[in-house]
């Protein structure tokens, strides 16, 4: 499956409009500039032969260089890969115990305000775009109406991203809304199927308190269909990580893909995004090896 994620990498982003050497050079170049560049750049071999180098390269580390600096692809993604890896997992930490708590709550108080309202708010949630939920909690929060956090997260390039806890508010509640809501859901379900299940009504009747019932015989069984849920969360926040980089204008892979786009730098994009296709194929493959072994136990 890798080895056909570079495959489209590769041939989706040669297919992208526009002359690389161009681009580089500006349109006042002359073709001469062009070719000579295209030369230079190895763009003017065949693509399987420009495939296999890239090819090559990637299996022994090597990323290239990127066309607009000269500066190597690792070095680039080195910088930019701490500040993606700091938002994504602040908000997986964040989401995994808050979705346990909203899930038990609203399972244990069924057709109550609460739980009306959490369907509610889950199912508006759900229908929203990442996009659309940061720019609302940029209005609410980093503008006139709140202005509690800056709208934009700006980290120099030195610092770590945790020096700037406020600038990693937003960011975070963008993903942590989106994978809150789903997950929860998904637990509220799990644990309403386990309530009112046989061995949980024989426990109530044995006379053992809801707080053991729960930590006892509900939670584990209900987490068991939740878990292989949980990596596909996982894998969602990373590929949701690029528009809310691009949206709050953070220093992360995401910023930088968006900027290689711009530039026409097709070894920085091929790199991104196998990347990103990259941790998200290992958490989707996570969540299935972890389903498979949930249902043999179950077996």
């Amino acid at each position: 499956m890798l080895f056909v994620v570079t495959t489209l990498v590769f041939f989706a982003t040669q297919a992208m409009p526009g002359d690389v050497a161009k681009v580089m050079l500006g349109m006042s170049a002359t073709p001469e500039r062009v070719e000579a560049l295209r030369h230079q750049l190895g763009l003017d071999l065949p693509l399987l032969s420009q495939y296999w180098h890239w090819l090559s390269g990637v299996l022994s580390g090597d990323l290239g260089n990127s066309l607009a600096s000269g500066r190597p692809v690792s070095q680039l993604l080195g910088e930019r890969l701490l500040n993606s890896a700091t938002l994504s997992v602040f908000a997986v930490v964040l989401i995994l115990p808050l979705s346990l708590l909203i899930g038990i709550l609203a399972a244990q108080f069924k057709d109550s305000v609460f739980d009306r309202t959490f369907l509610w708010s889950s199912m508006v949630a759900n229908a929203l775009a990442d996009f659309v939920v940061g720019t609302l909690l940029v209005a609410l929060f980093g503008t006139t109406v709140f202005h509690w956090f800056p709208p934009v997260s700006l980290i120099p390039a030195e610092h770590m991203p945790w020096w700037h806890p406020q600038a990693l508010v937003l960011p975070v509640a963008t993903l942590v809304i989106g994978g809150v809501m789903y997950l929860s859901r998904l637990i509220r379900v799990s644990f309403i199927d386990v309530l009112n299940s046989e061995y949980v009504e024989m426990a109530r009747l044995k006379g053992l308190g809801p707080a053991r019932i729960l930590l006892t015989h509900a939670l584990p069984n209900a987490l068991a269909p939740a878990v292989p849920a949980a990596s596909l969360v996982a894998a969602f926040t990373v590929g949701g990580v690029v528009v809310v980089e691009y949206l709050f204008g953070y220093p992360g892979i995401g910023g930088l893909l968006i900027d290689s786009i711009s530039n026409r730098d097709l070894p920085v994009i091929q790199a991104v995004v196998l990347v990103i296709a990259a941790v998200y194929y290992f958490f989707n493959l996570l969540a299935d090896l972890l389903h498979t072994g949930k249902s043999g136990e179950r077996r």
